[in-house]
């Protein structure tokens, strides 16, 4: 098998695994990269067709390629110190629980959809925090399909790959996600949030101001979305729906339903069933009027949104944990804050929260002592930019 060998003299992640792949299997065609996301507004709407609001992170998965001679992937992890391979004639289907699932679920969808693939060396690293809710899973699918393609020497619509990536998430790691995170991970603009329509796949991008930032606080409490809540939540929104179709027969997904048809229509559901569409109802709502703050530049009016989001997930949706209400709590308490709220599938993870760029400093080391000194647990804490979508890293750079 081969092992990582580098030099320790690397400046970041795309030239560690450039020189990696170099040292095991010559000189790759490129670097490739796909960022994580940070969701501001609209959580658990993605998959009943609603609107979410994501912007892609500069944390990405990168990915040195470089074609082979043979059906095989070779598939070298950097943060797995692990090698894998598989033949593409001979994936199987559905999960099995290994972080390589999401390669060979890529490969095998790609393939379905008609796409020819050819033996690639890939060696991956990446910078997204696996389990905090900042998408490392949509950040590795799309990283390795843009580097199977390069190898290929394809290139494809971006909204094909993220269904493509979506898809591969679907039926080889278990998890029913929605579009959101493979779509921002592929089209993310620097500086920028889009206002995304997941029925659509429409969207806005609307710039964030640059006199605040985007703070993620990292609870260290680490979920694991495949292991049943989260497609449980889904389970529990497709019922809902099927109660108000009885009512409402044109409706596809909660999407089409407003607080008032709600409210008429709800009663005959069982009371589970209920919060959890009133969640999906009321933070579709949130989102549009998120979006209208941000044209409006009034952060303070985004803020009390993001809030009444994270009561809505804690309450109605049941997502939240005792360490992501505590983060959310310290936060609102520090001044220059406007909003704070739970991102992410849940039961850990992430917070974010919008800042003034001048209180940062402060809130850090606030809310890191006030959260250590009650959990015994040492958040980590990321200033983030909003970034560009996936590419190839430019040669310089790598």
């Amino acid at each position: 098998m081969e092992q990582p060998a580098f030099s320790g003299n690397l400046q970041n992640s795309a030239e560690l695994v450039e020189e990696v792949f170099r040292l095991n299997y010559g000189a790759p065609l490129g670097v490739l990269r796909a960022p994580g996301r940070v969701n501001l507004i609209g959580e658990h709407t993605d998959y009943n067709g609603g609107f979410v609001m994501p912007a892609a992170l500069e944390f990405s998965t990168y990915v040195a390629a470089g074609q082979r001679d043979d059906r095989t992937l070779s598939v070298l992890s950097l943060d797995f110190d692990e090698t894998t391979r598989f033949v593409l004639d001979e994936l199987e289907y559905g999960p099995t629980g290994h972080w390589s699932d999401y390669v060979r679920g890529i490969a095998a969808v790609m393939l379905k959809n008609g796409i020819t693939l050819r033996g690639t060396n890939l060696v991956i690293k990446s910078e997204v925090p696996i389990g905090a809710g900042l998408s490392s899973s949509a950040a590795i699918e799309v990283s390795i399909a843009f580097a199977l393609l390069a190898s290929a020497g394809r290139t494809l619509d971006r909204r094909e790959i993220a269904l493509m990536c979506q898809r591969a998430e679907h039926e080889y790691a278990g998890t029913k996600c929605g579009v959101m995170d493979q779509f921002i991970s592929c089209f993310g603009q620097a500086g920028h949030a889009l206002l995304l329509d997941c029925r659509t796949l429409d969207y806005e991008a609307l710039a964030v101001s640059g006199d605040d930032r985007i703070v993620v606080c990292n609870t260290m409490v680490r979920h694991e979305l495949a292991g049943g809540e989260y497609n449980a939540r889904r389970t529990d929104c497709e019922e809902g729906v099927r109660f108000l179709k009885a009512s409402i027969p044109d409706i596809r997904e909660l999407r089409d339903v407003d607080i008032a048809q709600l409210d008429r229509f709800g009663a005959v559901m069982p009371a589970r069933v209920y919060r959890r569409c009133l969640h999906v109802v009321t933070e579709n709502a949130r989102t549009l009027a998120a979006a209208q703050a941000l044209r409006s530049h009034d952060e303070e009016l985004f803020g009390r949104l993001m809030v009444d989001s994270h009561r809505s997930l804690r309450d109605d949706y049941e997502v939240s944990c005792p360490e992501l209400d505590l983060m959310v709590e310290l936060a609102l308490k520090k001044s220059g804050v406007f909003g704070a709220r739970m991102t992410g599938g849940g039961f850990g993870g992430c917070t974010v929260n919008l800042v003034q760029a001048e209180a940062v400093d402060a809130f850090k080391t606030e809310v890191s002592r006030e959260y250590e000194t009650a959990t015994g647990l040492s958040p980590a804490i990321y200033v983030c930019a909003a970034a560009d979508g996936a590419g190839p890293v430019p040669r310089e750079k790598a």
